[in-house]
């Protein structure tokens, strides 16, 4: 009936069936505002999950129920799955949290990727702990979220804070971290200082986010498993063998960027004795006409060897730059540290500056590659082919036939997934190394202890070679691999040989030297 009709037909009923009329409509109209208001007013992505203060994006932590991207739905179902198996066998199990960004937006297709690789690395170590080892306790993963800026790093760390005081999560220990930025340096800072909670940083190298014999204290309780740009500096410096006055340094200035002033810090002292001023830029101001205008610089020059004090967004600039250098007839080679495996992923990436005149050569540091350990001849020390295959062997059967399942497209070139596993593994190996009684989870106050200890007979046998830890908790001589940048499709991360910060693999014993 139309409104009109409807409201004389209503005008003309006595008062009581009127006043029914209205109770009529309240009943309907009322819930349905209730619904909507709930529904406009629900933040919730999944348990422990939500979109907070008009984010577009969900934050938090999940034990696999909610996959922050599309690309992490096979593997957060088979964590799921896992999980659901250690809390259903009824052993009391420690729980360890994979501290990332995770919700990269869709045109961010290296990061994505990138992402996805710690996740399968996180997963496959978790696997490895409860199917092909004995020990205790059993370990649950759970993945956390602090949003693609990290700008809810505060509220995911209480959320971790509040699971290591739960009977029910037994959280223990908290690793990953994939970037030397302030928000990394606040969230560390905020688990072991004033949380206690312990702490394996994944591939962050920046030289002050770690402890060390000025601040011993620091961050208390926290772990290392890479070599600092400092180290990473030193390995690459030993396999180069250049001489000072061949070196010419282009360099970040950014004075809030912990890795970049790191970088620049340690390319500075590896540089000294250059006839060159450094060239120098603000990453958020650079354009790439001053990446041009740096490389008529480096013509003018003699120099043979670039090192590159940046991220990867810069380095792809002066890239491109060499790629239409004035001195074509001279051939270049330019250095820097890990995060340049970045550009294998970077679908801008100009691949033919590489052959462009004589030729342009990007070698770097990584923390490991895929072929370091099972070609040629490795060293007796430091990494073996069977600790790294323990991993490899698990990667290449990750599907839906094999025992780990189907966790996504896979692959160990950029050191993603190894480096997860390794963070990973180390903080299994910190758990269990405090177990003192059977069924039982050690206190999160005891965890730090344990990285003194992981050295000698105790080493974690990384895939990506000994992690040896000193009593700062900071790898002692840990390997890297120098690489190259080829613009080989599909082979974009070719290796070239290890090299040590002390120039040489440990020893046996892999013991840091007193000092």
């Amino acid at each position: 009936m139309p409104f009109p009709r409807w409201w004389q037909w209503h005008t003309a009923r006595p008062p009581i069936v009127r006043f029914l009329h209205w109770l009529l409509v309240a009943a309907v109209i009322v819930p349905l505002g209730v619904w909507v208001g709930l529904r406009l007013s629900d933040t919730s992505c999944a348990a422990g999950v939500d979109e907070r203060g008009g984010d577009d994006e969900c934050t938090g932590v999940t034990d696999g129920s909610y996959a922050f991207i599309d690309e992490l739905r096979d593997v957060s179902a088979r964590i799921k799955e896992e999980n659901d198996r250690v809390t259903d066998s009824g052993k009391p199990y420690a729980t360890i949290a994979l501290m990332i960004p995770m919700t990269q937006r869709p045109d961010q297709r290296a990061e994505r990727t990138e992402v996805l690789r710690e996740v399968q690395g996180a997963y496959l170590a978790q696997y490895r702990a409860n199917h092909e080892s004995q020990e205790e306790p059993p370990i649950r993963l759970v993945l956390a979220n602090p949003g693609r800026t990290m700008h809810r790093w505060k509220e995911v760390t209480d959320q971790l804070a509040a699971m290591s005081a739960s009977r029910k999560h037994r959280l223990r220990a908290v690793f990953g971290f994939n970037l030397s930025v302030g928000r990394t340096e606040q969230t560390i800072d905020r688990l072991t200082n004033d949380k206690g909670i312990a702490v394996v940083s994944g591939p962050i190298t920046a030289d002050g986010l770690a402890n060390d014999a000025r601040h011993p204290r620091r961050y208390p309780g926290l772990a290392k498993v890479v070599p600092s740009n400092r180290e990473q500096a030193r390995a690459l410096t030993h396999s180069l063998r250049v001489k000072p006055e061949e070196t010419f340094l282009v360099e970040d200035t950014s004075s809030n960027d912990l890795y970049a002033r790191s970088l620049r810090a340690a390319f500075r002292a590896e540089t000294k004795g250059t006839p060159y001023a450094p060239e120098q830029y603000e990453a958020d101001r650079v354009t790439a006409n001053d990446f041009v205008q740096m490389v008529n610089n480096l013509c003018d020059s003699k120099a043979t060897t670039v090192y590159f004090s940046g991220r990867p967004r810069a380095l792809s600039h002066l890239v491109a730059a060499l790629g239409k250098r004035g001195c074509a007839a001279r051939p270049f080679r330019l250095v820097t540290v890990s995060g340049a495996s970045t550009l294998a992923l970077d679908p801008s990436m100009d691949w033919g500056a590489f052959s462009y005149g004589a030729g342009l050569t990007v070698e770097y540091t990584t923390i490991t590659h895929e072929v370091a350990w099972t070609t040629g001849r490795p060293p007796r020390t430091g990494g073996s082919a069977d600790d790294f295959n323990a991993l490899g062997r698990l990667v290449r059967g990750s599907r839906s036939g094999s025992p780990v399942g189907d966790i996504g497209p896979t692959g160990l070139a950029d050191g993603r997934t190894i480096t997860a596993h390794d963070s990973a593994l180390t903080a299994i190996a910190g758990i269990r190394n405090r177990v003192v009684a059977k069924d039982q989870v050690p206190s999160q106050r005891s965890i730090a202890a344990a990285w003194p200890r992981l050295h000698g007979r105790q080493k974690v046998k990384g895939a990506s070679g000994w992690i040896c830890l000193n009593s700062y908790g900071t790898p002692y001589d840990k390997a890297v691999a120098i690489v190259r940048l080829s613009p080989e499709p599909g082979q974009h991360i070719q290796f070239d040989k290890l090299a040590w910060p002390e120039g040489r693999p440990p020893s046996a014993q892999c013991t840091a030297e007193p000092e």
